[in-house]
């Protein structure tokens, strides 16, 4: 639905769609890349991310081993069927394992885990998650790229490039072959890149593509993140967190898919003892908030990027939920009530 003023009731109270998140790692000190995550801390966070305005979201369980990867999904797929909360998941995002290996691209992803895409080992993945897979980032460069997101595309699921080095004409191969999403564009890149050709300008390029943006100010810079929307258009961008298991705790030590990461007093999620990034501590209300702090955006354009966006990267017409909120500031908002509907 789009954004409505409340007007019968109070000037400052608006309706919308719920939130989206494509992309969650974990949230409230809960790891959805551990394996025996718990149903308790698995509603936990669901709870504590309902509470920032989100209806709908895609777990994402990251670059690790085969048997680890699905006996994550398989632990999230038993969690969304047995709790009432699990009607918020849309599916799943598998970020990896078939990304770049090397330093830059990579981000926080192991390097001993990364490998060639596999078509055997996207069904075993299929049946761990009862078919609930829904998302796969994987870089282009990899010869098996065009022929993989062709069949995965085919079963429905959206492919996804991230974490990648590809050249303009293997992003071009991926495009044509169905993929349809950029991953966090603008990071898991190299610190330096030629000016041109380079795969985030040949991304932002592509009108085939949505992009997905980290808008957590740490992430990307106001000067790229607007002109990277400026080039996407707002229909075509889509705000996501990328949210480590940090993300709504107090600042110390977790672990994400058996890596340790520190949520500094900053706001930073890092790999513990460097300053790598390892996802983010960002909320979907925060993040609304930033787009128009950091982007310039309209409240109804903000709004888009984390509901019909969202949504319909997916093929979905909705995003199971309403929410009232009220704007207490010129980019603030607050959240006054979430209602979960009906799912497609």
């Amino acid at each position: 639905m789009p954004l409505e003023r409340c007007s019968s009731e109070s000037a400052d109270l608006y309706q919308s769609s719920g939130f989206f998140d494509l992309q969650v790692n974990g949230f409230a000190g809960a790891d959805y890349n551990n394996p025996h995550a718990s149903h308790e801390e698995i509603a936990r966070s669901l709870d504590a991310q309902f509470a920032t305005g989100v209806t709908r979201l895609c777990p994402t369980v990251i670059t690790g081993s085969s048997e680890n990867i699905r006996a994550c999904l398989r632990n999230l797929a038993n969690a969304r069927e047995a709790l009432p909360e699990g009607q918020a998941i849309a599916g799943f995002h598998v970020e990896g394992p078939h990304i770049s290996p090397e330093d830059g691209p990579r981000g926080a992803h192991p390097r001993q885990w990364v490998r060639p895409p596999d078509l055997d080992e996207f069904h075993r993945w299929q049946d761990a998650a009862r078919g609930g897979v829904r998302i796969i980032t994987l870089s282009p460069e990899w010869p098996e790229a065009p022929r993989y997101i062709e069949r995965i595309t085919a079963e429905g699921v959206v492919a996804s490039i991230g974490h990648t080095q590809a050249s303009a004409a293997q992003i071009a191969d991926a495009v044509t072959a169905g993929a349809t999403l950029s991953t966090h564009l603008g990071n898991g890149a190299h610190q330096l890149l030629r000016r041109h050709p380079n795969y985030i300008w040949e991304q932002l390029a592509d009108d085939r593509l949505t992009a997905g943006f980290i808008v957590d100010g740490i992430h990307l810079g106001a000067a790229f993140l607007k002109s990277a929307i400026r080039a996407k258009s707002v229909d075509r961008s889509i705000l996501v967190t990328d949210a480590a298991p940090p993300a709504g705790a107090s600042p110390g030590r977790y672990a994400i898919a058996d890596q340790p990461v520190d949520l500094t007093e900053d706001g930073r999620v890092v790999l513990a003892g460097t300053d790598r990034l390892a996802g983010s501590a960002l909320n979907m209300r925060r993040g609304v908030e930033n787009l128009m702090r950091l982007a310039g955006l309209t409240l109804a354009e903000a709004v888009r990027m984390a509901t019909d966006n969202p949504a319909r990267a997916l093929g979905l017409s909705d995003t199971g939920g309403t929410i009232r909120f009220r704007v207490v500031a010129e980019t603030a908002i607050e959240i006054v009530s979430v209602t979960h509907g009906a799912h497609n």
